[in-house]
């Protein structure tokens, strides 16, 4: 009984110790500035790797509307056995019979094989052409939404870094007054016993204690969680340790002290994301506008047909070929209104993006005010 208490006592503690050297393995400290912090963000956080996954997809697109204008040739082989040959009716006059009768004759052979190499290319489309001017503009938006995301992400990474620097000064200050309300409750507590202060006093100070600690504990998990949340910014799992290396200081408050009056809207990646859809929408607008033009397209084909008794396709016997050029022109005479009612569509879409973009304006001036007094503010401290 103990030596079967002692073997499983020590398979215990193996399955132990071989979890807690998988964990150590899992877990990894990572030591980072901002810069890194960011650059950790730009491989690993999931709206950039979705946001590059949508770029990647437009390139795909991209291949697709160019195939569109490419010619299209494909291939056709067949192979056919009658088992029963198809029957004909011809009219028995033909034969000598009274009119109205009709003699049934087989034509045809058992065995019918072609092969035959098609090729269509179009001539002219309107919204095929539209869609190749617009092929660049459409793979600069999926990539500047790229840079827009990551801006963003980018923007709140540097926010929270700094924040949870800044919470070190927040709980130095905190342990310092706990350690004042520490050495006043315990010297009110002295002067209380030997009756030179009132047990009031000593309340006051106990309370004054216990609110800091609560206020430190309270501090302390706000900061755990903030450290989460940069960890989820940055793709990182919660599990592995991150130490912040950059401090902060007045003279990177003042570095990015914004100039009153020599912003540019361009110098946004908002403001170029917008203006590359607005481009895309009036791309949209020329697509249905040609759409009411005829399309062209050629087409060929060239066919060689084999018909045999006996089962020797590529035996002796001719091969007839067919071959034939052709233009084939379509145009719309009624289409239910679907065109203009794609088109007006169209119209709002541009419309809405003019108004984003007044919007995104107008966002843009208050932020860039927002900063500008907050920095004033600080500085004035």
């Amino acid at each position: 009984m103990n030596l079967r208490m002692g073997f499983i006592i020590g398979l215990f503690v193996l399955s132990f110790k071989t979890q807690a050297q998988d964990q150590k393995q899992t877990d990894t400290a990572y030591a980072f500035s901002v810069k890194q912090c960011v650059d950790f963000a730009s491989k690993n956080n999931v709206q950039v790797k979705n946001a590059i996954t949508d770029l990647k997809q437009q390139e795909q697109t991209n291949r697709g509307v160019t195939a569109a204008a490419l010619p299209n040739v494909s291939g056709n082989a067949s192979l056919t056995d009658y088992l029963k040959i198809p029957t004909t009716l011809l009219p028995g006059e033909f034969f000598g019979q009274p009119a109205g009768s009709f003699i049934p004759v087989k034509f045809g052979t058992q065995y019918n094989s072609s092969a035959s190499v098609s090729l269509q290319q179009v001539v002219f489309d309107g919204q095929v052409f539209v869609g190749l001017q617009a092929r660049k503009t459409a793979i600069d938006f999926y990539a500047k939404n790229v840079d827009v995301i990551m801006e963003s992400v980018k923007a709140n990474i540097y926010k929270v870094y700094y924040q949870l620097v800044a919470s070190k000064t927040q709980i130095a200050q905190i342990d310092a007054n706990i350690e004042r309300l520490t050495k006043l409750e315990h010297d009110a507590n002295e002067l209380f016993k030997n009756g030179f202060a009132e047990k009031i006093d000593v309340d006051k100070a106990s309370v004054q204690l216990a609110n800091l600690q609560t206020e430190k504990q309270s501090a302390l998990n706000q900061i755990a969680n903030g450290y989460l949340g940069l960890k989820l910014l940055m793709g990182m799992p919660p599990q592995d340790s991150l130490i912040l290396t950059d401090p902060i200081s007045d003279e990177q408050i003042k570095e990015g002290l914004l100039n009153e009056g020599v912003y540019d809207y361009k110098n946004r990646v908002e403001f170029q994301y917008a203006e590359l859809g607005k481009k895309l929408n009036e791309f949209n607008i020329k697509r249905y506008k040609l759409s009411a033009l005829p399309t062209l397209k050629l087409n060929g084909d060239y066919t060689k047909n084999a018909q045999r008794t006996k089962f020797d396709i590529f035996g002796k016997g001719d091969w007839f070929t067919t071959a034939y050029v052709g233009l084939n022109l379509n145009f719309s005479i009624f289409d239910g209104f679907a065109r203009k009612s794609n088109l007006e569509k169209a119209k709002l879409d541009l419309r809405r993006s003019n108004d984003q973009i007044d919007f995104l304006k107008l966002s843009i001036d208050k932020e860039v005010e927002e900063a500008t007094n907050n920095f004033r503010l600080l500085l004035n401290k």
